[in-house]
């Protein structure tokens, strides 16, 4: 028999014993996603014919001692109990588990004895402690794990024949391997301690983090590991010099991290004397180097090395000045950031497709890659020697645009982009003269961040297929539409942020047939939304207006049909006005304050019937809650109130009959009033099957 349960109002602190007094031939027990589950009861060591616990994704802080009971248990998952710090002691008693989950807990040491479990196959990770009871010997007997094992606390072997006693080498069927050091020893125990972790040859993923040695053994990167696929060496801030990783031949991926005493990347790195006729990473696709702080210099390869290779990432390298490899022939993606002392050419390389040049403004795109797809720049002179380019090559493959950070003024001559152009982004570029004598036909979003400062009106009729538009920090913008509106066809998602001298929507409203989504922000100026939404934005589903005080109410002629979620914050006067009874089929509407004016809320008729779901947030100064203008909400299921610090009372009979959920969080007075079960307030709640407060269930 199986038992599923799934997160849902009922008393934590009886059902779950419940189970076990009725079910003691239970084989299969979940409580998965049980938010609100943090402990279990002694008795669950009853159970003794049960195969299967899954307690994943729970509030469990603790696990009782009985359950070391449950002898015949073969998997426990415990995986993201994020409260959970340690183990039953009496682990050791669980003697055919073969599957034990604990990725995403804060377990802070083993339990003693853990090498007993001698049919464990999984096991996400093993701390390493002080004691020969839970230290790495315990490792040495648990010969059947499979798949993926993080070794973590390395510190705590102070001998280097303990790691021995790991036999890391006999077990074969581990296929990804990490291992991780929290606080350094002195380099060279440390260095003894990894040559003795040396795992099997059929490895496939190695991840080495925090390791304190100023060299690597011979073992990593030895091209012995013929099926190693993934390499990153991470943290080891005492490193000097690289393996010969370029001997592995089947390396595909490596990640080189905070190597903070590292300056020169040599010829040893590419490949060793024992192999002068290897091509040096002959198989490599991936390659990121980052926070590498004293990194100088990068000696240019072999012109037959990284033959494969498509990404390139180098991130946070200050001091960084050598050249790039020359030649890439299978390279894709090219990504270079703060690296601002680097001055070098793009590698010639035919096949590139995405570039990413940011705070290196040394990196010279004199060779222009005719197949690129996207082209990501910021700051001085990048964007101002990108867009040069562009003009100059014309190209016809280029998608995506982003351009950053520039001070001066600029434009695209002949005021036109790239007609092959499907997405620009526009970010902190003041002084841009907006490209407005060409319609891209192809564009579809159009971000345009804090820039452009002539534009007073953007003439959509320009993009006559875009889909995705945002507008923010636009201070001079007056206008959307401009001089057409038709190219509003194609567009589904619209969102406006802190254009202050917006005042309104054009008098022929928004004809926009696919919008979907529709966000206004923080236009102070802003009186009213566009008229004959109802009609002009058929598709509409999302409606959030932010912070905009001079709104009064919604349009007269209704909402659109499809409408279904409504955002509100801090528009007082908004919610301070007639009844909505336009609303359509609303069934979600959320409120946000502080809205310090509104002492008591809702209005009788303010809201509409339809809701399935309400929620009022940070609210600074409500103080009373009227259940008469609730009452009418018949189909209201979900009602959350959260950050209303001044809410004590319920003023009205009582909340609406339909409610299933009551969540009330960071309301001090009112959740008093509720665990004291209040005459005054308890009434007009205690017919709802679900109330938590302060995430407890009462």
């Amino acid at each position: 028999m199986a038992i599923y349960f799934k997160d849902s109002p009922f008393n934590k602190e009886k059902e779950p014993g419940i189970v076990v007094l009725k079910l003691k031939c239970l084989r299969v027990l979940s409580f998965c996603g049980f938010a609100s589950l943090d402990v279990l009861p002694d008795s669950i060591g009853k159970l003794i014919h049960l195969r299967y616990l899954n307690l994943s994704f729970t509030s469990i802080k603790t696990l009782p001692e009985s359950l070391c009971n449950l002898y015949n248990l073969q998997t426990l998952v415990l995986s993201h109990c994020e409260m959970l710090t340690r183990l039953p002691t009496g682990m050791q008693n669980l003697i055919n588990l073969c599957h034990l989950h604990i990725n995403g807990t804060r377990i802070e040491e083993m339990p003693r004895g853990m090498g007993m479990l001698s049919h464990l196959q999984h096991l996400d990770f093993f701390i390493v402690g002080k004691d020969k009871e839970n230290g790495i010997k315990e490792l040495g007997t648990l010969s059947n794990l499979h798949g993926s094992l993080f070794v973590r606390k390395l510190e705590n072997v102070t001998r280097s024949n303990e790691a021995l006693e790991a036999r890391m080498l006999d077990k074969k069927h581990i296929n990804h391997l990490s291992l991780q050091w929290s606080n350094g020893n002195d380099s060279q125990t440390e260095l003894d301690v990894l040559c003795k972790l040396k795992p099997h040859q059929g490895l496939e993923s190695l991840t080495i983090w925090g390791y304190n040695g100023t060299i690597f053994p011979d073992w990593v990167g030895n091209f012995s590991y013929h099926n190693m696929t993934y390499l990153s060496l991470r943290d080891c801030n005492n490193c000097c010099v690289l393996p010969s990783l370029g001997q592995l031949p089947c390396l595909k991926y490596l990640v080189i991290s905070k190597l903070n005493s590292l300056k020169t990347v040599d010829a040893g790195f590419y490949k060793n004397e024992d192999c002068p006729s290897v091509t040096p990473f002959s198989s490599l696709e991936t390659l990121e180097i980052d926070n590498m702080f004293c990194w100088e210099l990068w000696s240019t390869p072999e012109s037959d090395a990284f033959p494969l290779l498509k990404s390139l990432t180098i991130e946070d390298c200050p001091k960084l000045r050598g050249d790039l490899p020359n030649h890439l022939p299978a390279l894709e993606t090219l990504t270079i950031t703060n690296c601002e002392l680097l001055v070098s050419s793009l590698p010639r390389a035919p096949t590139l497709k995405r570039l990413e040049i940011c705070k290196s403004n040394n990196v010279s795109l004199h060779v222009f890659p005719l197949l690129l797809e996207s082209i990501e720049v910021e700051g001085s002179p990048m964007v101002e020697s990108m867009i040069e380019a562009i003009t100059s090559i014309e190209p016809t493959c280029l998608q995506h645009l982003k351009l950053r950070d520039y001070s001066s003024a600029i434009s695209f001559p002949g005021g036109h982009l790239p007609a092959s152009l499907k997405a620009l982004h526009i970010s902190n570029l003041k002084n841009l003269e907006f490209p407005t004598e060409h319609k891209p036909e192809l564009l579809e979003p159009l971000p345009i961040y804090n820039s452009c400062d002539s534009l007073t009106s953007l003439p959509l009729v320009t993009f006559p297929n875009l889909k995705t538009l945002r507008i923010e920090n636009c201070e001079n913008m007056e206008s959307l539409l401009g001089s057409g509106s038709e190219s509003f066809k194609s567009l589904n998602s619209l969102r406006i942020t802190r254009c202050p001298n917006i005042e309104s929507f054009p008098r022929e409203g928004l004809p926009a047939p696919n919008l979907t989504d529709f966000v206004v922000k923080y236009c102070n100026k802003l009186k009213s939304l566009p008229d004959e939404m109802n009609t002009l934005l058929p598709k509409l589903e999302y409606l959030q207006v932010e912070h905009c005080p001079e709104i009064e109410s919604f349009p007269q002629g209704g909402m659109p049909p499809n409408l279904r979620t409504v955002w509100i914050v801090n528009c007082e006067k908004l919610l301070s006005g007639l009844a909505w009874s336009s609303m359509g089929m609303l069934t979600d509407l959320s409120f946000e304050g502080p809205c310090d004016g509104i002492k008591s809320f809702p209005k009788e008729g303010l809201l509409p019937p339809s809701l399935v779901s309400l929620g009022l947030y940070h609210f600074s100064n409500l103080e009373s809650l009227t259940c008469k203008g609730l009452l009418h909400l018949t189909s209201l299921q979900k009602f959350e109130i959260v950050d209303c610090q001044k809410l004590e009372n319920m003023e009205g009979e009582r909340l609406p009959d339909s409610l299933i959920k009551l969540s009330i969080r960071r309301c001090p007075l009112l959740e008093k009033q509720c665990h004291r079960k209040h005459p005054q307030i308890w009434p007009k709640i205690s017919h709802i099957r679900g109330i938590n407060v302060d995430g407890r269930w009462i």
